[in-house]
């Protein structure tokens, strides 16, 4: 990800991102110390943040499955980033993914770095982000699959869809990244690719039964709130920790992060009171996520000036197109992750190419890609996010298809009714 300052080129930003370097660097005992916290900020934000922020959402029968799915999906992916998945996004390759030179974390020894901290320490930083990935696409299908077929689907996904995405965007010699595309924390390879894979999910595996005509209100919103305040702070972490460096720019990066996250909110809840007259306790920790995930790939370019425009922007563009998804196109996203998530990353996607211009005087020191202006920017940008839209679509439907056809998907409408704690797991979330 990018990290250091674009106008030095993308030479210098390359050494922070190839996990093996072959000549000797020291390590910054700084740097290492705030990439490990972190590495645990992100951790926390899937397990516990999200496990509790997905499972207030969901109705009682349900609520002890999504605490599974987040657990299980942690372990999966991790074991899967170790095998291959790591391999495949960093190690040498060509344009649109890695080799296989780095299987098992072949080449990472204490004494091998990337950049100014551990190359170790390095690849279970981006074990996080593979992690919380696919834990957030199952809110797009949530109370109604398999936990064979969630198990496979996350698999399949990791290495098909978010291996090489992350390749292309973060890994030099990735062809986006020597495009000179702007993100800095995972616009495109987070949030993009887990909102389409949601809305693909969404539309394959069809709604849940009832949907538009029988209300599913989330059953505890206090869960809910406890899991948004969790990935707020986790958050910090996640865009701070993208600097892969205790300096200026981790610090400018979690400023914006907070603006944003707060304006979001805030400008969420205004179109509900315009629209409904009232502020919802879920309307003002969506709204949070909202401002959040559209700031995360702008993070390391802009400034407080631009956080706050984009972060008001985001509450009112996510809130309509979450009216969208839900009653006019009757999609059942379940937990809105395409209109927060992949909304989000597509609007903070291309705004970073606008916020990023020093000539709006509100820059964090950034800037474009050398040599880039607003324009040729803004081209690579919508490139960058249309090459991840369609690549993820379509592969998404190939691993949903696959999973189909060797666990299945959904389970039958008996099932569901009873749900998916008591059939998946012979568990209750609740002993009331």
């Amino acid at each position: 990800m990018f990290q250091k300052s674009l106008a030095k080129g993308f030479s210098l930003l390359g050494l922070l991102l190839v996990p093996a370097i072959s000549i000797a660097q020291e390590i910054d005992a700084a740097d290492t110390a705030w990439i490990m916290t972190s590495t645990a900020l992100v951790l926390f934000m899937t397990i516990p943040g999200l496990s509790l922020f997905y499972g207030g959402l969901v109705r009682v029968r349900n609520v002890l499955s999504v605490l599974m799915q987040c657990f299980s999906i942690t372990c999966v992916a991790s074991l899967v980033w170790l095998i291959l998945g790591y391999s495949l996004a960093f190690g040498e390759g060509n344009g649109f993914i890695g080799g296989f030179g780095n299987i098992l974390f072949a080449s990472v020894q204490e004494e091998t770095v990337s950049g100014t901290i551990p190359e170790s320490l390095f690849a279970l930083f981006q074990m996080t982000f593979a992690v919380i990935t696919p834990a957030l696409i199952f809110g797009g299908f949530a109370e109604r699959v398999k936990y064979s077929g969630v198990m496979l689907f996350s698999v399949l996904w990791l290495l098909l869809v978010y291996a090489p995405v992350t390749h292309w965007v973060w890994a030099e010699g990735g062809w986006l990244f020597e495009m000179g595309l702007l993100d800095f924390a995972g616009g495109t390879v987070v949030h993009i690719t887990a909102g389409v894979a949601s809305l693909v999910c969404a539309l394959v595996i069809g709604t849940r039964s009832g949907f538009g005509k029988t209300p599913m209100p989330p059953h505890n919103m206090t869960m809910t709130v406890t899991g948004a305040g969790m990935l707020w702070v986790g958050w910090f972490g996640f865009n701070g920790g993208s600097a892969l460096a205790a300096d200026g720019n981790a610090s400018m990066a979690m400023l914006v992060t907070h603006i944003s996250a707060a304006a979001g909110s805030l400008s969420w809840i205004l179109m509900e009171r315009i629209k409904y007259g009232k502020a919802s306790v879920l309307g003002v920790v969506t709204g949070m996520v909202a401002g959040l995930g559209t700031i995360t790939p702008a993070s390391g370019f802009v400034g407080p000036g631009g956080a706050l425009i984009i972060g008001l922007i985001a509450g009112i563009v996510c809130f309509f197109a979450t009216q969208l998804i839900k009653n006019t196109f009757k999609i059942d996203d379940s937990l809105d992750v395409f209109p927060v998530h992949g909304v989000g990353g597509i609007l903070g996607t291309f705004l970073a190419g606008i916020f990023a211009s020093a000539g709006l005087g509100i820059l964090s020191g950034q800037g474009y890609a050398e040599g880039m202006t607003m324009g040729s920017q803004l081209v690579v940008q919508l490139t960058g996010i249309i090459a991840t839209l369609v690549y993820t679509a379509v592969l998404t439907f190939v691993v949903l298809k696959i999973v189909n056809a060797f666990t299945g998907l959904r389970v039958t409408e008996e099932e569901e009714a009873v749900g998916l704690d008591i059939v998946l797991h012979d568990e209750r979330g609740y002993d009331m």
